[in-house]
């Protein structure tokens, strides 16, 4: 039996005091990171479950607000060059709006982000069918999206900022996708202030899948006009060009020489209504680029300009391709936030995999295995000049 003097016992208990603090203090950090993320109701989903609303900031008072409704994000503020900020991202006024906005306002986007042609393709001999939500084909994961999904969310910090951690289990048969995915989405605005997206996703069977986020931005302030004059830059020598339908006929075709070339700075309305096949197919720029980049690792994908504010926003990616949209079917109907969003007043810079590429074997691989971990990183970065 091992004993004890009595300097031993203090030294224990001394010990176990320290520990009981420790553990006291570890547990108050805990809670104060979580606190740090403002939490709030945002509304409510038609069968009561709640929406919340958090809120992340960082040292130089840029914010991100986030619902759990479509992971989506409500708003976004970035400096101009006096250091005045403003919400650059379009969004709705409440949970009823984005059930009913077709739009995609700022959600995140799966299973495909981007279209399957036909809405159906095959899979290890198997042909799976899916809902069709535009012209025949899916697009975006079809009318009931991850855009459309309750996320569960957990807050916190990292050595980069505060975090918000959300998570989606999708059933094997959801959409008509094979396969139970666990996606889980880490928004977190850093100190340099970018917003970074990390994507990650497991499988129980052999899958297809293409996480976005659909956030429409607008540099002079979210409903503040058009975008037309925007300065855009997208790094990339190669786009590729789709049917009426919208759906890539499976070329790779050069910018150069037409009005898809980014190269160079260049506003969007400058030759947005050239008389130009792909442009009238897609009422304006609804494109995929094929980015200049390697294989794998984070490349600067493109560069936006907004000359009166000064604001600049930076795309940095993993992803292969980036779709280039400018807000072509908005029509004024749609209002939010205390603004009206009227046609080309906003863009879109989703990054991800080409569109339709389940049915396309020549583009990137789309296909998710068992055993396997879907990861990618979008970062957007604010600054001003």
């Amino acid at each position: 039996m091992m004993s004890y003097n009595r300097w031993s016992t203090f030294a224990l208990m001394g010990a176990l005091t320290l520990a009981c603090f420790t553990q006291a203090c570890a547990t108050k950090e805990t809670s104060d990171v979580k606190n740090d993320v403002k939490k709030q109701a945002y509304g409510k989903m038609p069968d009561g479950a709640e929406v919340d609303l958090y809120t992340l900031t960082n040292a130089n008072g840029m914010q991100a607000g986030i619902i759990t409704y479509g992971g989506t994000v409500a708003s976004l503020t970035a400096p101009d060059r006096s250091g005045k900020y403003a919400d650059v991202v379009l969004g709705m006024d409440d949970v009823a709006g984005y059930m009913k906005a077709t739009a995609f306002f700022g959600a995140l986007i799966g299973r495909y982000g981007n279209r399957i042609g036909h809405a159906q393709f095959s899979l290890d001999g198997n042909i799976y069918k899916l809902p069709a939500n535009d012209n025949g084909n899916m697009l975006h994961g079809g009318p009931a999206g991850f855009d459309k999904k309750l996320w569960s969310a957990v807050p916190g910090n990292s050595a980069d900022g505060q975090t918000l951690e959300l998570t989606y289990v999708s059933k094997d048969g959801e959409a008509g996708f094979p396969g139970t995915l666990t996606s889980k989405v880490i928004y977190t605005l850093t100190s340099k202030n970018e917003l970074k997206i990390d994507y990650t996703a497991t499988t129980d069977k052999p899958t297809v899948l293409n996480l976005t986020n659909h956030s429409y931005f607008n540099l002079a302030g979210q409903g503040e006009g058009d975008v037309l004059g925007h300065e855009v830059m997208i790094n990339a020598d190669r786009y590729t060009p789709v049917d009426a339908g919208l759906i890539p006929t499976g070329e790779l075709r050069p910018v150069t020489g037409t009005p898809f070339d980014f190269t160079k700075p260049t506003a969007i309305g400058a030759r947005i209504e050239a008389n130009d096949e792909q442009l009238k197919f897609g009422k304006g720029y609804d494109h995929n680029w094929v980015l200049n980049k390697p294989a794998e690792g984070l490349t600067k994908a493109a560069e936006v300009t907004e000359s009166k504010t000064g604001r600049v926003m930076e795309v940095w990616t993993t992803e292969p391709a980036l779709q280039f949209y400018t807000g072509n079917f908005l029509d004024g109907t749609l209002k939010g936030k205390g603004k009206t969003y009227i046609r080309r007043g906003a863009f879109c810079m989703e990054t991800q995999h080409y569109p339709d590429s389940p049915n396309k074997p020549a583009f990137p691989s789309t296909e998710l295995k068992p055993g396997a971990t879907y990861h990618t990183t979008t970062v957007y970065r604010f600054s001003a000049k």
